[in-house]
Protein backbone atom coordinates (compact mmCIF):
# COMPACT_ATOMS: atom_id res chain seq x y z
CA UNK A 1 0.00 0.00 0.00
CA UNK A 2 1.01 3.66 -0.41
CA UNK A 3 3.08 5.51 2.17
CA UNK A 4 0.38 6.68 4.62
CA UNK A 5 1.97 10.07 5.36
CA UNK A 6 2.18 11.09 1.70
CA UNK A 7 -1.12 11.89 -0.04
CA UNK A 8 -1.96 10.57 -3.49
CA UNK A 9 -1.75 13.44 -6.04
CA UNK A 10 -4.82 14.39 -8.03
CA UNK A 11 -3.01 15.56 -11.15
CA UNK A 12 0.41 15.89 -12.78
CA UNK A 13 1.14 19.25 -11.10
CA UNK A 14 0.57 17.80 -7.64
CA UNK A 15 2.67 14.76 -8.57
CA UNK A 16 5.59 17.00 -9.53
CA UNK A 17 5.16 19.11 -6.39
CA UNK A 18 5.23 16.09 -4.06
CA UNK A 19 8.20 14.46 -5.75
CA UNK A 20 10.11 17.77 -5.63
CA UNK A 21 9.36 18.34 -1.95
CA UNK A 22 12.55 17.74 0.09
CA UNK A 23 10.52 16.12 2.90
CA UNK A 24 7.81 14.13 1.14
CA UNK A 25 9.92 13.06 -1.86
CA UNK A 26 12.35 10.92 0.17
CA UNK A 27 9.43 9.32 2.04
CA UNK A 28 7.94 8.16 -1.26
CA UNK A 29 11.35 6.83 -2.38
CA UNK A 30 12.11 5.08 0.89
CA UNK A 31 12.09 1.68 -0.87
CA UNK A 32 11.45 0.62 -4.48
CA UNK A 33 8.28 -1.19 -3.34
CA UNK A 34 6.95 1.87 -1.53
CA UNK A 35 7.55 3.97 -4.64
CA UNK A 36 5.92 1.35 -6.86
CA UNK A 37 2.82 1.11 -4.65
CA UNK A 38 2.51 4.89 -4.43
CA UNK A 39 2.73 5.35 -8.19
CA UNK A 40 0.29 2.44 -8.72
CA UNK A 41 -2.28 4.17 -6.51
CA UNK A 42 -1.74 7.42 -8.39
CA UNK A 43 -2.47 5.60 -11.66
CA UNK A 44 -5.54 3.92 -10.14
CA UNK A 45 -6.90 7.28 -9.01
CA UNK A 46 -6.39 8.88 -12.41
CA UNK A 47 -7.60 5.94 -14.51
CA UNK A 48 -11.10 5.98 -15.98
CA UNK A 49 -12.71 3.54 -18.38
CA UNK A 50 -10.79 2.81 -21.57
CA UNK A 51 -7.07 3.03 -22.26
CA UNK A 52 -6.41 6.52 -23.69
CA UNK A 53 -6.37 8.21 -20.29
CA UNK A 54 -4.23 5.42 -18.90
CA UNK A 55 -1.62 6.00 -21.58
CA UNK A 56 -1.55 9.74 -20.77
CA UNK A 57 -1.14 8.95 -17.08
CA UNK A 58 1.64 6.49 -17.79
CA UNK A 59 3.51 8.92 -20.08
CA UNK A 60 3.36 11.77 -17.59
CA UNK A 61 4.21 9.51 -14.66
CA UNK A 62 7.22 8.01 -16.40
CA UNK A 63 8.44 11.51 -17.36
CA UNK A 64 8.25 12.68 -13.77
CA UNK A 65 9.90 9.46 -12.59
CA UNK A 66 12.76 9.84 -15.07
CA UNK A 67 13.53 13.35 -13.81
CA UNK A 68 13.35 12.26 -10.19
CA UNK A 69 15.53 9.19 -10.78
CA UNK A 70 18.23 11.27 -12.46
CA UNK A 71 18.20 13.83 -9.66
CA UNK A 72 18.37 11.18 -6.92
CA UNK A 73 20.86 8.87 -8.65
CA UNK A 74 18.75 5.74 -8.26
CA UNK A 75 20.56 2.50 -9.13
CA UNK A 76 19.98 1.07 -12.61
CA UNK A 77 18.48 -2.16 -11.28
CA UNK A 78 15.90 -0.31 -9.23
CA UNK A 79 15.22 2.09 -12.10
CA UNK A 80 14.45 -0.81 -14.46
CA UNK A 81 12.06 -2.32 -11.96
CA UNK A 82 10.17 0.95 -11.70
CA UNK A 83 10.04 1.39 -15.47
CA UNK A 84 8.36 -1.99 -15.72
CA UNK A 85 5.50 -0.92 -13.46
CA UNK A 86 2.07 -1.89 -14.77
CA UNK A 87 0.07 1.33 -14.40
CA UNK A 88 -3.19 -0.04 -15.77
CA UNK A 89 -5.58 -1.00 -12.93
CA UNK A 90 -7.80 -2.82 -15.42
CA UNK A 91 -5.20 -5.53 -15.98
CA UNK A 92 -3.55 -8.10 -13.78
CA UNK A 93 -0.23 -7.53 -12.04
CA UNK A 94 2.85 -7.57 -14.27
CA UNK A 95 3.50 -11.23 -13.44
CA UNK A 96 0.03 -12.20 -14.68
CA UNK A 97 -0.52 -9.76 -17.57
CA UNK A 98 -3.65 -10.07 -19.66
CA UNK A 99 -5.11 -8.20 -22.60
CA UNK A 100 -7.42 -5.19 -22.32
CA UNK A 101 -10.20 -7.30 -23.83
CA UNK A 102 -10.11 -9.50 -20.76
CA UNK A 103 -10.85 -6.53 -18.53
CA UNK A 104 -13.99 -5.47 -20.38
CA UNK A 105 -16.23 -6.95 -17.66
CA UNK A 106 -14.70 -4.58 -15.11
CA UNK A 107 -17.23 -2.16 -13.61
CA UNK A 108 -15.69 0.74 -11.63
CA UNK A 109 -19.10 1.30 -9.99
CA UNK A 110 -19.43 -2.25 -8.67
CA UNK A 111 -19.42 -2.61 -4.90
CA UNK A 112 -16.21 -4.67 -5.00
CA UNK A 113 -14.29 -1.83 -6.71
CA UNK A 114 -13.64 -0.37 -3.25
CA UNK A 115 -11.23 -3.27 -2.61
CA UNK A 116 -9.23 -2.96 -5.84
CA UNK A 117 -5.48 -2.80 -5.29
CA UNK A 118 -5.58 -4.38 -1.83
CA UNK A 119 -4.45 -7.82 -3.07
CA UNK A 120 -1.87 -8.90 -5.64
CA UNK A 121 -4.03 -11.54 -7.31
CA UNK A 122 -6.83 -14.03 -6.64
CA UNK A 123 -4.56 -16.50 -4.86
CA UNK A 124 -3.30 -13.73 -2.55
CA UNK A 125 -6.89 -12.77 -1.77
CA UNK A 126 -8.00 -16.31 -0.93
CA UNK A 127 -4.92 -16.93 1.16
CA UNK A 128 -5.78 -13.82 3.19
CA UNK A 129 -9.39 -15.01 3.46
CA UNK A 130 -8.33 -18.48 4.65
CA UNK A 131 -9.68 -18.70 8.17
CA UNK A 132 -6.63 -20.70 9.36
CA UNK A 133 -4.28 -17.87 8.39
CA UNK A 134 -2.23 -17.11 11.52
CA UNK A 135 -0.76 -13.81 10.35
CA UNK A 136 -2.35 -11.21 12.71
CA UNK A 137 -2.02 -8.38 10.18
CA UNK A 138 -3.68 -10.38 7.41
CA UNK A 139 -6.47 -11.52 9.71
CA UNK A 140 -7.07 -7.97 10.91
CA UNK A 141 -7.21 -6.78 7.29
CA UNK A 142 -9.85 -9.36 6.38
CA UNK A 143 -11.95 -8.56 9.45
CA UNK A 144 -11.95 -4.91 8.44
CA UNK A 145 -13.14 -5.95 5.00
CA UNK A 146 -15.82 -8.22 6.47
CA UNK A 147 -17.13 -5.43 8.68
CA UNK A 148 -17.09 -2.76 5.99
CA UNK A 149 -17.96 -4.71 2.84
CA UNK A 150 -19.69 -7.93 3.83
CA UNK A 151 -22.29 -9.55 1.61
CA UNK A 152 -25.62 -7.75 1.30
CA UNK A 153 -27.33 -11.05 2.18
CA UNK A 154 -26.48 -11.69 5.87
CA UNK A 155 -27.04 -15.45 5.53
CA UNK A 156 -24.28 -15.64 2.92
CA UNK A 157 -21.58 -14.06 5.06
CA UNK A 158 -18.07 -14.25 3.66
CA UNK A 159 -15.76 -11.59 2.28
CA UNK A 160 -16.47 -9.37 -0.68
CA UNK A 161 -14.26 -10.19 -3.68
CA UNK A 162 -12.46 -7.17 -5.26
CA UNK A 163 -13.93 -6.11 -8.58
CA UNK A 164 -10.66 -6.62 -10.47
CA UNK A 165 -10.54 -10.25 -9.33
CA UNK A 166 -14.25 -10.84 -9.97
CA UNK A 167 -13.97 -9.46 -13.51
CA UNK A 168 -10.83 -11.50 -14.21
CA UNK A 169 -12.52 -14.71 -13.08
CA UNK A 170 -15.55 -14.01 -15.26
CA UNK A 171 -13.44 -13.04 -18.25
CA UNK A 172 -11.76 -16.45 -18.13
CA UNK A 173 -15.23 -17.98 -17.82
CA UNK A 174 -16.36 -15.88 -20.80
CA UNK A 175 -13.90 -17.62 -23.11
CA UNK A 176 -15.31 -21.07 -22.34
CA UNK A 177 -19.00 -20.12 -22.17
CA UNK A 178 -21.66 -20.61 -24.81
CA UNK A 179 -24.29 -18.13 -23.63
CA UNK A 180 -22.66 -15.30 -21.64
CA UNK A 181 -20.28 -14.35 -24.43
CA UNK A 182 -23.20 -13.91 -26.87
CA UNK A 183 -26.07 -12.75 -24.65
CA UNK A 184 -27.21 -9.25 -23.67
CA UNK A 185 -25.69 -8.69 -20.22
CA UNK A 186 -27.40 -6.18 -17.93
CA UNK A 187 -25.45 -4.94 -14.86
CA UNK A 188 -27.68 -5.11 -11.77
CA UNK A 189 -27.20 -2.35 -9.19
CA UNK A 190 -29.78 -4.01 -6.93
CA UNK A 191 -30.89 -7.59 -6.34
CA UNK A 192 -33.97 -7.08 -8.54
CA UNK A 193 -33.96 -5.06 -11.75
CA UNK A 194 -36.93 -4.52 -14.12
CA UNK A 195 -35.81 -4.39 -17.74
CA UNK A 196 -38.01 -2.95 -20.55
CA UNK A 197 -39.23 -5.27 -23.26
CA UNK A 198 -41.59 -5.05 -26.23
CA UNK A 199 -44.67 -7.24 -25.78
CA UNK A 200 -44.85 -8.16 -29.46
CA UNK A 201 -46.73 -11.14 -30.87
CA UNK A 202 -47.36 -10.11 -34.48
CA UNK A 203 -46.03 -7.86 -37.24
CA UNK A 204 -49.32 -7.99 -39.16
CA UNK A 205 -50.44 -4.37 -39.43
CA UNK A 206 -48.06 -3.16 -36.70
CA UNK A 207 -44.66 -3.78 -35.20
CA UNK A 208 -43.20 -3.78 -31.67
CA UNK A 209 -46.58 -4.59 -30.14
CA UNK A 210 -48.64 -1.80 -31.73
CA UNK A 211 -46.47 0.79 -33.49
CA UNK A 212 -48.02 1.65 -36.86
CA UNK A 213 -46.66 3.52 -39.87
CA UNK A 214 -49.02 5.38 -42.25
CA UNK A 215 -48.78 6.61 -45.80
CA UNK A 216 -50.91 9.65 -46.45
CA UNK A 217 -51.32 13.04 -48.04
CA UNK A 218 -49.71 16.12 -46.54
CA UNK A 219 -51.78 17.49 -43.67
CA UNK A 220 -53.86 14.31 -43.27
CA UNK A 221 -54.80 13.35 -39.72
CA UNK A 222 -52.73 10.66 -38.05
CA UNK A 223 -54.27 7.68 -36.34
CA UNK A 224 -53.00 7.00 -32.84
CA UNK A 225 -51.11 3.82 -32.08
CA UNK A 226 -50.62 2.20 -28.72
CA UNK A 227 -47.53 -0.02 -28.57
CA UNK A 228 -47.50 -2.46 -25.67
CA UNK A 229 -44.42 -2.27 -23.51
CA UNK A 230 -43.76 -4.83 -20.83
CA UNK A 231 -40.89 -5.50 -18.51
CA UNK A 232 -38.71 -8.46 -17.72
CA UNK A 233 -37.92 -8.92 -14.05
CA UNK A 234 -34.30 -9.90 -13.45
CA UNK A 235 -34.06 -11.31 -9.94
CA UNK A 236 -30.50 -12.21 -8.97
CA UNK A 237 -30.20 -15.91 -8.15
CA UNK A 238 -27.40 -17.33 -6.01
CA UNK A 239 -24.81 -19.52 -7.76
CA UNK A 240 -22.46 -21.14 -5.25
CA UNK A 241 -19.07 -22.52 -6.20
CA UNK A 242 -17.64 -25.09 -3.79
CA UNK A 243 -14.18 -26.66 -3.71
CA UNK A 244 -12.09 -28.71 -1.27
CA UNK A 245 -8.42 -27.77 -0.97
CA UNK A 246 -5.77 -29.64 1.09
CA UNK A 247 -4.41 -27.41 3.84
CA UNK A 248 -0.85 -28.30 2.83
CA UNK A 249 -1.48 -26.74 -0.57
CA UNK A 250 -2.49 -23.46 1.04
CA UNK A 251 0.53 -23.50 3.33
CA UNK A 252 3.21 -24.67 0.90
CA UNK A 253 2.28 -23.96 -2.72
CA UNK A 254 0.68 -20.66 -3.60
CA UNK A 255 1.40 -21.25 -7.31
CA UNK A 256 -0.62 -24.48 -7.36
CA UNK A 257 -3.45 -22.80 -5.49
CA UNK A 258 -3.43 -19.92 -7.98
CA UNK A 259 -3.89 -22.44 -10.81
CA UNK A 260 -6.95 -23.84 -9.04
CA UNK A 261 -8.55 -20.47 -8.37
CA UNK A 262 -7.76 -18.70 -11.61
CA UNK A 263 -8.26 -21.53 -14.10
CA UNK A 264 -10.48 -24.31 -12.80
CA UNK A 265 -12.94 -22.22 -10.83
CA UNK A 266 -13.88 -19.86 -13.71
CA UNK A 267 -14.40 -22.87 -15.96
CA UNK A 268 -16.68 -24.44 -13.35
CA UNK A 269 -18.68 -21.22 -13.00
CA UNK A 270 -19.02 -21.00 -16.80
CA UNK A 271 -20.24 -24.61 -16.93
CA UNK A 272 -23.01 -24.19 -14.37
CA UNK A 273 -24.00 -20.77 -15.73
CA UNK A 274 -24.40 -22.24 -19.22
CA UNK A 275 -26.38 -25.17 -17.84
CA UNK A 276 -28.92 -22.83 -16.23
CA UNK A 277 -29.00 -20.31 -19.10
CA UNK A 278 -29.74 -23.13 -21.54
CA UNK A 279 -32.03 -25.46 -19.58
CA UNK A 280 -32.84 -23.75 -16.25
CA UNK A 281 -36.34 -24.05 -14.81
CA UNK A 282 -36.60 -20.44 -13.57
CA UNK A 283 -37.26 -21.65 -10.02
CA UNK A 284 -34.30 -20.64 -7.88
CA UNK A 285 -32.21 -20.46 -11.05
CA UNK A 286 -32.31 -18.62 -14.41
CA UNK A 287 -34.91 -19.50 -17.05
CA UNK A 288 -33.30 -21.38 -19.93
CA UNK A 289 -33.99 -20.78 -23.61
CA UNK A 290 -34.21 -24.48 -24.56
CA UNK A 291 -37.35 -26.57 -24.42
CA UNK A 292 -41.04 -25.92 -23.88
CA UNK A 293 -40.34 -23.67 -20.89
CA UNK A 294 -39.40 -20.86 -23.31
CA UNK A 295 -42.75 -19.45 -24.45
CA UNK A 296 -41.03 -17.47 -27.23
CA UNK A 297 -39.47 -20.55 -28.86
CA UNK A 298 -40.65 -22.22 -32.07
CA UNK A 299 -40.64 -26.01 -32.38
CA UNK A 300 -40.54 -27.21 -35.99
CA UNK A 301 -42.71 -30.30 -36.48
CA UNK A 302 -40.99 -33.55 -37.39
CA UNK A 303 -41.40 -34.96 -40.89
CA UNK A 304 -44.17 -37.43 -41.68
CA UNK A 305 -42.90 -40.91 -40.92
CA UNK A 306 -39.65 -39.62 -39.43
CA UNK A 307 -37.97 -42.25 -37.27
CA UNK A 308 -37.28 -41.66 -33.59
CA UNK A 309 -33.99 -40.10 -32.55
CA UNK A 310 -33.12 -38.78 -36.01
CA UNK A 311 -32.34 -35.40 -37.56
CA UNK A 312 -33.14 -34.89 -41.23
CA UNK A 313 -31.90 -32.19 -43.59
CA UNK A 314 -35.55 -31.16 -43.99
CA UNK A 315 -35.64 -30.42 -40.23
CA UNK A 316 -32.60 -28.17 -40.52
CA UNK A 317 -33.91 -26.28 -43.56
CA UNK A 318 -37.26 -25.64 -41.89
CA UNK A 319 -35.53 -24.49 -38.68
CA UNK A 320 -33.54 -21.96 -40.70
CA UNK A 321 -36.76 -20.67 -42.29
CA UNK A 322 -38.35 -20.01 -38.87
CA UNK A 323 -35.56 -17.78 -37.56
CA UNK A 324 -36.30 -14.05 -37.38
CA UNK A 325 -34.84 -12.62 -40.61
CA UNK A 326 -32.99 -9.92 -38.66
CA UNK A 327 -31.32 -12.65 -36.58
CA UNK A 328 -30.06 -14.85 -39.42
CA UNK A 329 -26.67 -13.11 -39.40
CA UNK A 330 -26.31 -13.53 -35.61
CA UNK A 331 -27.73 -17.00 -35.06
CA UNK A 332 -25.70 -20.01 -33.94
CA UNK A 333 -26.54 -23.73 -33.99
CA UNK A 334 -26.26 -25.56 -30.65
CA UNK A 335 -26.31 -29.34 -30.65
CA UNK A 336 -25.77 -32.27 -28.34
CA UNK A 337 -22.71 -34.49 -28.94
CA UNK A 338 -25.20 -37.28 -29.68
CA UNK A 339 -26.51 -35.25 -32.62
CA UNK A 340 -23.15 -35.20 -34.45
CA UNK A 341 -23.62 -38.56 -36.27
CA UNK A 342 -27.09 -37.49 -37.39
CA UNK A 343 -25.90 -34.11 -38.67
CA UNK A 344 -22.87 -35.44 -40.49
CA UNK A 345 -24.82 -38.21 -42.23
CA UNK A 346 -27.83 -36.13 -43.30
CA UNK A 347 -28.61 -36.72 -46.97
CA UNK A 348 -30.63 -34.75 -49.49
CA UNK A 349 -32.71 -36.93 -51.79
CA UNK A 350 -32.57 -36.09 -55.51
CA UNK A 351 -34.86 -38.31 -57.55
CA UNK A 352 -33.85 -41.89 -56.87
CA UNK A 353 -30.41 -40.84 -55.60
CA UNK A 354 -28.96 -38.23 -53.27
CA UNK A 355 -25.90 -37.54 -51.22
CA UNK A 356 -24.61 -36.27 -47.87
CA UNK A 357 -24.95 -32.53 -47.28
CA UNK A 358 -22.34 -32.02 -44.55
CA UNK A 359 -19.42 -34.34 -45.31
CA UNK A 360 -17.89 -35.35 -48.62
CA UNK A 361 -14.86 -37.08 -47.04
CA UNK A 362 -13.40 -37.59 -43.59
CA UNK A 363 -9.80 -36.66 -44.41
CA UNK A 364 -10.13 -33.00 -43.47
CA UNK A 365 -11.56 -31.26 -40.41
CA UNK A 366 -15.27 -31.65 -39.74
CA UNK A 367 -17.37 -28.66 -40.84
CA UNK A 368 -18.49 -26.59 -37.87
CA UNK A 369 -21.06 -24.45 -39.67
CA UNK A 370 -24.58 -24.97 -41.02
CA UNK A 371 -25.76 -22.48 -43.65
CA UNK A 372 -22.70 -20.43 -42.81
CA UNK A 373 -23.54 -20.04 -39.12
CA UNK A 374 -21.35 -21.55 -36.33
CA UNK A 375 -22.16 -24.98 -34.95
CA UNK A 376 -21.51 -25.22 -31.20
CA UNK A 377 -21.42 -28.66 -29.61
CA UNK A 378 -22.49 -28.64 -25.96
CA UNK A 379 -23.26 -31.38 -23.48
CA UNK A 380 -25.87 -29.04 -21.92
CA UNK A 381 -28.15 -29.51 -24.94
CA UNK A 382 -30.86 -32.18 -24.80
CA UNK A 383 -30.58 -35.88 -25.59
CA UNK A 384 -30.92 -37.05 -29.18
CA UNK A 385 -34.58 -37.09 -30.19
CA UNK A 386 -35.60 -34.55 -27.55
CA UNK A 387 -36.76 -31.09 -28.53
CA UNK A 388 -33.51 -29.44 -27.44
CA UNK A 389 -30.97 -31.74 -29.13
CA UNK A 390 -30.49 -29.17 -31.94
CA UNK A 391 -31.41 -25.50 -31.79
CA UNK A 392 -30.85 -22.40 -33.92
CA UNK A 393 -30.72 -19.36 -31.63
CA UNK A 394 -29.88 -15.66 -31.60
CA UNK A 395 -28.56 -15.23 -28.06
CA UNK A 396 -28.68 -11.44 -28.20
CA UNK A 397 -32.36 -12.06 -27.35
CA UNK A 398 -31.31 -13.69 -24.08
CA UNK A 399 -30.94 -11.38 -21.07
CA UNK A 400 -28.36 -12.00 -18.35
CA UNK A 401 -28.70 -9.96 -15.19
CA UNK A 402 -25.27 -9.69 -13.58
CA UNK A 403 -25.26 -8.48 -9.97
CA UNK A 404 -21.51 -7.90 -10.35
CA UNK A 405 -20.90 -8.88 -6.77
CA UNK A 406 -19.06 -11.93 -5.52
CA UNK A 407 -18.29 -13.10 -1.97
CA UNK A 408 -16.01 -15.84 -0.69
CA UNK A 409 -15.48 -17.75 2.54
CA UNK A 410 -13.67 -20.84 3.86
CA UNK A 411 -14.26 -23.53 6.49
CA UNK A 412 -12.59 -26.70 7.79
CA UNK A 413 -15.67 -28.07 9.56
CA UNK A 414 -16.98 -30.07 6.56
CA UNK A 415 -13.73 -32.06 6.03
CA UNK A 416 -11.96 -31.50 9.33
CA UNK A 417 -10.89 -35.13 9.55
CA UNK A 418 -9.29 -34.96 6.10
CA UNK A 419 -7.31 -31.78 6.86
CA UNK A 420 -9.04 -29.99 4.00
CA UNK A 421 -10.48 -26.51 3.68
CA UNK A 422 -13.79 -25.97 1.90
CA UNK A 423 -13.81 -22.75 -0.14
CA UNK A 424 -17.09 -21.22 -1.23
CA UNK A 425 -17.71 -18.52 -3.83
CA UNK A 426 -21.16 -16.96 -4.17
CA UNK A 427 -22.14 -15.14 -7.35
CA UNK A 428 -25.53 -13.60 -8.10
CA UNK A 429 -26.89 -13.76 -11.60
CA UNK A 430 -30.16 -14.23 -13.47
CA UNK A 431 -31.15 -14.98 -17.05
CA UNK A 432 -34.27 -15.21 -19.20
CA UNK A 433 -35.40 -14.89 -22.83
CA UNK A 434 -36.14 -11.29 -23.83
CA UNK A 435 -39.33 -12.09 -25.79
CA UNK A 436 -42.53 -13.49 -24.33
CA UNK A 437 -43.80 -15.19 -27.48
CA UNK A 438 -42.99 -15.99 -31.09
CA UNK A 439 -43.89 -13.34 -33.69
CA UNK A 440 -46.29 -13.65 -36.60
CA UNK A 441 -44.60 -12.07 -39.64
CA UNK A 442 -46.13 -9.24 -41.67
CA UNK A 443 -47.27 -11.66 -44.42
CA UNK A 444 -49.21 -13.74 -41.91
CA UNK A 445 -47.01 -16.81 -42.38
CA UNK A 446 -45.76 -19.24 -39.72
CA UNK A 447 -44.47 -17.64 -36.54
CA UNK A 448 -40.82 -16.63 -36.31
CA UNK A 449 -38.50 -16.55 -33.32
CA UNK A 450 -34.86 -16.08 -32.30
CA UNK A 451 -35.16 -19.49 -30.59
CA UNK A 452 -35.91 -22.39 -32.98
CA UNK A 453 -35.86 -26.14 -32.24
CA UNK A 454 -37.19 -29.44 -33.62
CA UNK A 455 -40.18 -31.03 -31.90
CA UNK A 456 -39.65 -34.31 -30.04
CA UNK A 457 -38.94 -37.34 -32.22
CA UNK A 458 -39.72 -40.15 -29.82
Amino acid sequence: MATPTVPIPRNADELEEILSDPKRGPQVMETPKALADWIQEYANKQQGEGTDLQRLVETETQRQLANMLRENDVKDSERDAIKRLNLDPQTRPATMMTSHRQATAYNPKAVGAALDGKFENAADYFRHAWHLNRDPQQRAKMEDIRNAYSSVVPADGGFLVPETLRSQLLQIALESSVVRSRATVVPMETARVPFPMIDSTTNVGSVFGGMIGYWGEEGAALIESNPKFGRAELDAKKLTGFALVPNELLQDSLISFAALIETLWPQALAFFEDLAFMAGSGVGEPSGFLGAGNSAAVAVAKETGQAADTILVENVIKMYSRMLPSSLARGIWVCSPEAIPELYTMALSVGTGGGPVMLTNVAGPAPMTIFGRPLVVSEKAGRLGDRSDLSFVDLSYYLIGDRQQMSADSSTEYKFGNDQTAFRIIQRVDGRPWLKSAITPANGGPTLSPFVEIADRA
